[in-house]
């Protein structure tokens, strides 16, 4: 018989889905809510479609916040209350964008749910491994994995679908229909897993000295900056998909299809990272996959600037497709890359590359996004500038670590 108040771990067929649903706001809160943007400026008198960019680039900046005080949160006051703040701060920014009637408004709204997200997605990780490590927790991590494939799939598709039958007010529903009963559903079933006698004091100050510390970690230091600037150009494209996909293409309300089947491509790059990264080696590949990045874009753009910033759809597909394959891998690797000298101090280790990544990808795919003008060549010339810096962080990080080249 089922009992509501939990206080046994939770089997793994129960706790898999439940820890998956907490983590996935984030990607969720991102991706549906991109096909509401004209509507969401047509509403509140925001005329500038690129100032409408900041609904997206906000919930990055939220999250950045919320992966710098999430660790230490949930090593201080335990896994659960920390985790219980961040829904209840993702409930009340679902709730001030549903009855919002200005954009500054609604640019709070999202900023609230960006750190909410983050808090979670934070806790559950250290909640995870509390209870498993090893090759179990490889496995938990994989299957929670592929729901962040598979939410960007379905998040437009939803978004677009709400509007069909309804108003952009009704996605903000949507997350409360999700937040909530996650919320309900965490408390009842999940136990904690941070005895009392294993919380630490969260000290500001502390966190400040690491962070010095981590900054004169050379290898650290490189790989952090390293993807803050890959991040800057996947958000970027995501400030300005909608925008690309509707005005400059015309694609209406089919763009969703396009924009599902590009992160389907950065999903499928994730799993085809886990085959490869063994037998080539992280530092190789992600050094290979930012090069490829890198010479698509330089070769794309003169055809960009040939055809006025709007080539052929079947052609800025196919360059995204192959960015978007090599971006997948990048991410699949940078963040293990800048852990590794971190082991001493991993749990703001971790706080640090998570806001130093999301809050360079945030201003700089702001600055990209901004310079939308009708056309693509904005966005194919950032992710050159910003992969040719990427690829210099990392050769700087590695300079005195691997004086051969990368291996």
């Amino acid at each position: 018989m089922l009992r509501f108040f939990n206080t046994k771990p939770l089997h793994i067929a129960e706790f898999i889905p439940l820890v998956a649903l907490v983590t996935a706001l984030d990607a969720l809160s991102i991706d549906t809510i991109i096909p509401a943007l004209p509507a969401i400026g047509a509403e509140l008198g925001v005329s500038a479609g690129n100032d409408l960019q900041l609904l997206i680039s906000l919930v990055f900046v939220g999250f950045a916040i919320g992966q710098l005080v999430g660790g230490p949160m949930a090593d201080a006051w335990g896994r659960k209350p920390a985790i219980y703040f961040g829904l209840g701060l993702f409930i009340a920014g679902s709730l001030l964008g549903l009855v919002a009637t200005s954009f500054p408004l609604l640019l709070a709204a999202r900023l609230l749910q960006g750190i909410g997200a983050s808090i979670p997605f934070t806790g559950t990780n250290a909640l995870v491994r509390d209870l498993y490590e090893g090759a179990p927790m490889a496995r938990i991590m994989s299957f929670i994995g592929t729901v962040f494939i598979l939410v960007p799939m379905l998040a437009p598709l939803a978004g677009q679908g709400i509007l069909m039958i309804a108003t952009w007010r009704e996605i903000f529903l949507l997350y409360l229909a999700l937040a909530v009963p996650a919320t309900i559903w965490f408390a009842l079933r999940q136990p904690e897993t941070l005895p009392r006698a294993k919380r630490v004091t969260m000290s500001f100050s502390h966190m400040a000295r690491t962070t010095v510390e981590i900054f004169r970690i050379r290898h650290a230091a490189g790989y952090i900056i390293c993807g803050g600037f890959v991040t800057g150009s996947f958000l970027a494209y995501l400030n300005t998909a909608q925008q690309m996909f509707q005005q400059t293409f015309g694609l209406g309300k089919e763009f969703v299809f396009y924009f599902s089947l590009l992160a389907f491509s950065v999903g499928l790059s994730l799993l085809i990272n886990g085959t490869l990264v063994e037998r080539v080696g992280m530092r190789r590949l992600t050094a290979m996959a930012l090069a490829v990045i890198v010479a698509a874009a330089v070769v794309f753009l003169p055809f960009v600037i040939a055809t006025s910033g709007v080539p052929p759809l079947w052609a800025m597909m196919a360059y995204l497709l192959v960015t978007f394959l090599c971006v997948g891998i990048t991410f699949g690797n940078l963040n293990a890359l800048a852990m590794e000298p971190l082991g001493h101090v991993a749990g703001i280790g971790a706080s640090v590359v998570g806001f130093v990544s999301s809050i360079m990808g945030a201003v700089l795919g702001g600055l990209v996004g901004r310079a939308y003008d009708g056309g693509v060549t904005a966005l194919v010339l950032g992710f050159a500038i910003l992969n040719i810096f990427a690829l210099a962080a990392m050769w700087w990080g590695e300079r005195k670590v691997q004086m051969k080249g990368f291996t």
